[in-house]
């Protein structure tokens, strides 16, 4: 796939961009990025090939690791997650992509799935009965809201039917039809747990689809909730909803890197991509798209050449592809697309991104003062400095196995626009853990390892418009043909979020949309929060 690697025996590409004729079909394909969208991409490109085609797949990874915000570490000897640590289940696409590449036994439902709210001082049990935080009726949120939030629910009847336009901001709307106290104390940690956002900036239509459409469809937004509840219990799926991998969901990647080696993929780290230029007919395409007129007297379709495709890395190494994936996070991707497509870097420029930090610390058994459940969660109104915490050795039995006298919390810290805790040094971060730690379990003793984890620009934020964003990115590269994008930053932050994404992108580079339809028709966005990252 290298510059010198190129054909040069006058075989050209046709309209379909593939080499040759009469012969098998030849594609090279590019993709930029080696985190799990990208290598789920790479995945999806050679274990579909037909036998009549012959796809070349090369990764480029600018760091020295593969994985993206899925990491794998270890504390005091334990295996943990040092970034994401479980995947919805309820879709098919993460636990599907870790069963092809051979870890189907080491899949595991947690070993608890009770969790906490800790708030006003007091650890509630998680309240049921709501969808993302938004109840169908108040008293699902007794003894978690105020007499005055409870009554402010009930009130909700009185109003005027609910009127949704394009998009709204989840903690406006719900604000104004439930009041604040549900949005503060219930939505804002939930949502915070997926996007590390803020709930009165999220959209609506992005982050949790399915309560969109159905409140277009009813007066009240409780009538709404009370719907999807209705429809989920009549298509009550079997078995876990979210999944785990024994040895951490951060082994993923390297399984699905050694797959796609052994399809005869080509997978390379520090490569970084710098720069993306079209040779042959792409630039007159990208003149001729939107936000450029039409020179006079040009007829409207004028048929352009498939493009080859050329990279150049930072290193000083030159790649030539008919085909590129960008699978990088937003403001990388507008970087390398500022030539090829300026109209979509510009858009992709507007997206941004939240920064957080895990710190992860191991308690001696015999010293453990951990309630039981999978952990708690933490409204931002209450002013503490750690957003959830996450009890490890409970929820995982592996890990709980690995080693019985120790015990693993991870706690995260930082959200979009609440992010002055982390300018702390990792000493100072863990003792603001312990502290909110011990203040909400009574953990008072010292663990016997901590390890922080800075995830800058770690999330990206979904605020209102970021769905027609997405479709404006891609709308602009349609008129560049064998050149498209997937992420987290446009069909979900969750795991399997990211591997749709992937695959709607690969199977769109051999001219299938199914899967970019059903992606629309069926967002991967769970009303159970997402991929619980």
């Amino acid at each position: 796939m290298r510059e010198t690697d190129t054909g040069t025996d006058g075989n050209r590409l046709g309209a379909s961009g593939f080499e040759g004729s009469g012969e098998a079909r030849h594609r090279r394909v590019l993709v930029i990025g080696g985190g799990i969208a990208g290598l789920a991409a790479a995945h999806r490109l050679l274990a579909s090939a037909g036998r009549d085609e012959r796809v070349e797949v090369t990764v480029l990874e600018a760091s020295d690791r593969l994985g993206g915000k899925l990491r794998a570490g270890e504390i005091a000897g334990v295996r943990v997650d040092l970034g994401a640590e479980s995947m919805l289940a309820r879709r098919p696409e993460a636990v599907g992509l870790a069963r092809e590449v051979g870890l189907g036994e080491r899949l595991q439902p947690p070993s608890t799935a009770t969790a906490s709210l800790w708030t006003r001082s007091v650890l509630h049990p998680m309240p049921k009965g709501h969808v993302m935080g938004v109840p169908a009726a108040a008293d699902a949120l007794t003894g978690v809201l105020s007499e005055e939030g409870l009554a402010r629910i009930g009130q909700e009847a009185d109003l005027p039917p609910v009127e949704l336009g394009d998009d709204v901001a989840v903690g406006e709307f719900v604000a104004a039809r439930l009041g604040r106290e549900v949005v503060d104390r219930l939505v804002e940690p939930l949502l915070g747990g997926v996007y590390a956002g803020d709930a009165y900036r999220i959209s609506l239509r992005s982050a949790v689809p399915q309560l969109f459409e159905e409140a277009r469809r009813h007066p009240t937004l409780t009538a709404a909730v009370r719907a999807i509840q209705a429809r989920t219990a009549q298509h009550q799926q079997p078995g876990p909803v979210f999944m785990g991998i024994e040895g951490g969901i951060g082994t993923l990647p390297a399984a699905v890197a050694d797959a796609v080696r052994a399809l005869g993929g080509t997978i390379l780290t520090g490569e970084r991509a710098s720069t993306l230029r079209a040779r042959g007919g792409a630039e007159q395409a990208r003149r001729t798209g939107p936000g450029h007129p039409r020179p006079a007297g040009r007829p409207a379709r004028t048929p352009v050449p498939e493009p080859v495709w050329r990279v150049v890395t930072e290193q000083g190494r030159t790649f030539t592809a008919d085909q590129v994936i960008v699978a990088l996070p937003a403001p990388a991707a507008a970087s390398l697309l500022r030539t090829a497509s300026p109209l979509a870097s510009q858009e992709l420029r507007g997206i941004d991104y939240a920064s957080m930090a895990l710190i992860t610390m191991a308690f001696r058994t015999d010293e453990a003062r951990l309630p039981e459940g999978s952990g708690f969660l933490v409204p931002p109104v209450d002013g503490h400095t750690i957003k959830a915490a996450t009890f490890a050795s409970h929820k995982w039995g592996w890990i709980g196995a690995e080693n019985p006298q120790l015990r693993v919390v991870r706690t995260s810290v930082g959200r979009y626009g609440d992010e002055k805790d982390l300018a702390r040094d990792d000493a100072d971060l863990v003792d603001a853990a312990r502290h909110d730690l011990g203040a909400a379990t009574g953990q008072r003793a010292a663990p016997v390892a901590a390890h922080v984890t800075r995830w800058q620009d770690g999330l990206p934020q979904y605020p209102v418009g970021h769905t027609a964003r997405v479709a404006r990115i891609r709308d602009h590269l349609t008129h560049l043909p064998g050149l498209t994008v997937c992420g987290a930053a446009y069909d979900g932050v969750g795991i399997p979020a990211c591997i749709a994404s992937a695959y709607a992108a690969a199977d769109e580079l051999r001219g299938d949309g199914g899967a970019r339809e059903e992606l629309k028709a069926n967002p991967v966005q769970s009303l159970h929060g997402g991929a619980g990252e």
